[in-house]
């Protein structure tokens, strides 16, 4: 009886009547914009100005602050299902809205959770699942004094507890030479992990319990602006290791109980042990390359999790590499991609651009997926688009 209700339940959604509310009308919330399209979901967006890049393509753009109580609950009462596309946001306004009535995805509890590290951290703790050893401290003077009196020792890495974003609000200390890099806030403090890989696993959860999730995928990193440059899929891994690392993400989006999308970053440590470095719950930079290389993309699976509909195939069509693009440095401006004609013109390249305006060094103005029959083949033509196409100002 319960089958045959769900898929009666399935059937029943109409989506062309669907309005789905987006908090932030980034480059994510224009890809999940356009994905929505495709089944004419309306879509509606909540940022400070229209010009940002979910603008052009969502149904409705309402122009206010997603930090803001009165105008997040004013927007999501517009809405028949609220999503996001970045964490920091007016939780407080989330929870009301549910209590009235409107389906929240994520569940406002688990993003309060999840917003803050140091809550993050404890939550693995309590239900068992592996992450490194941390501690949490009030201010970066304390972290200073438990140095000090030797409750703390080199080398450590400090998050700040909330609003770290991007590579911001991270601090590597090796010694007491990188004491200046010192962050102020409220942190979390981690032993600095042996790391042999830095791995990423999204799944995906609906209203029924269903959960799928996608081969995972490695990460190389800017060294400079410690955003993800490269990305390769499938990851290089032993079967079991992955077999782990897919049924560790699949438990962790259970365990906080979320639909949509989790993003579940992931350390492989030398002596082969994988911990949980933290998480996203929403479409992540990690899962791009999904759009062309996967039967159902990142942004259509999150639209399938929150309106509790059949997740799609996760098996992917083909390896692939996804690089970032970055802003160049010493380039802030209007925007101009050089060799673009050049880079558009390679087979299995495929050039996601993000619609920002202007550019500044590091920025993430778009990406592109090369897609390969494996994935040396892949690389080795994602490092000739990475000295083609520069992002660059007028």
């Amino acid at each position: 009886m319960a089958k045959r209700w769900q898929k009666a339940n399935f059937a029943a959604m109409n989506t062309t009547r669907t309005k789905v509310g987006i908090l932030g009308g980034g480059q994510l919330g224009k890809m999940f914009a356009l994905a929505a399209h495709n089944w004419d979901v309306e879509t509606w967006a909540l940022d400070t100005s229209r010009s940002f890049p979910a603008g052009p393509v969502c149904s409705h753009f309402v122009e206010g602050n997603f930090n803001d109580y009165d105008d997040v609950y004013a927007f999501g009462k517009q809405v028949d299902v609220l999503t996001i596309e970045i964490e920091h946001v007016n939780t407080e306004a989330l929870l009301r809205l549910e209590a009235e009535g409107v389906k929240v995805h994520p569940a406002p509890a688990a993003l309060q959770l999840i917003k803050d590290k140091g809550l993050q951290k404890q939550f693995y703790q309590k239900h068992q699942l592996p992450t490194s050893d941390f501690q949490l401290f009030d201010s970066g003077d304390a972290i200073r004094a438990a140095l000090q009196a030797g409750q703390l020792s080199y080398p450590f890495v400090q998050k700040s507890r909330t609003a770290g974003y991007d590579g911001k609000g991270v601090a590597v200390l090796k010694s007491k030479a990188d004491l200046p890099l010192l962050l102020p806030d409220a942190s979390v403090v981690e032993d600095l992990v042996d790391i042999k890989k830095e791995i990423a696993v999204v799944v995906a959860r609906n209203e029924n319990g269903d959960v799928k999730a996608f081969p995972a995928v490695e990460m190389e990193f800017n060294p400079v602006a410690n955003l993800v440059e490269f990305l390769v899929c499938p990851a290089d891994l032993d079967p079991a290791i992955e077999q782990f690392a897919e049924q560790l993400a699949l438990d962790t989006i259970s365990a906080f109980g979320v639909c949509g999308l989790l993003a579940v970053e992931l350390f492989l440590t030398k002596d082969n042990r994988l911990l949980i470095n933290e998480v996203a719950p929403r479409p992540h930079n990690s899962g791009h390359h999904t759009i062309d290389s996967c039967y159902t993309s990142q942004f259509e699976q999150h639209l399938r999790g929150i309106l509790n509909l059949p997740l799609g195939s996760t098996k992917m069509k083909t390896a692939s590499v996804m690089v970032n693009l970055l802003g160049e440095p010493g380039h802030s401006g209007p925007v101009q991609y050089a060799g673009f004609e050049e880079a558009v013109a390679m087979e299995g390249v495929k050039i996601h651009l993000y619609g920002k305006a202007a550019t500044k060094p590091y920025r993430k103005m778009g990406h592109v997926t090369i897609l390969a029959k494996d994935v040396e083949e892949a690389k080795q033509k994602a490092r000739t688009v990475q000295k083609t196409l520069k992002v660059i100002s007028n």
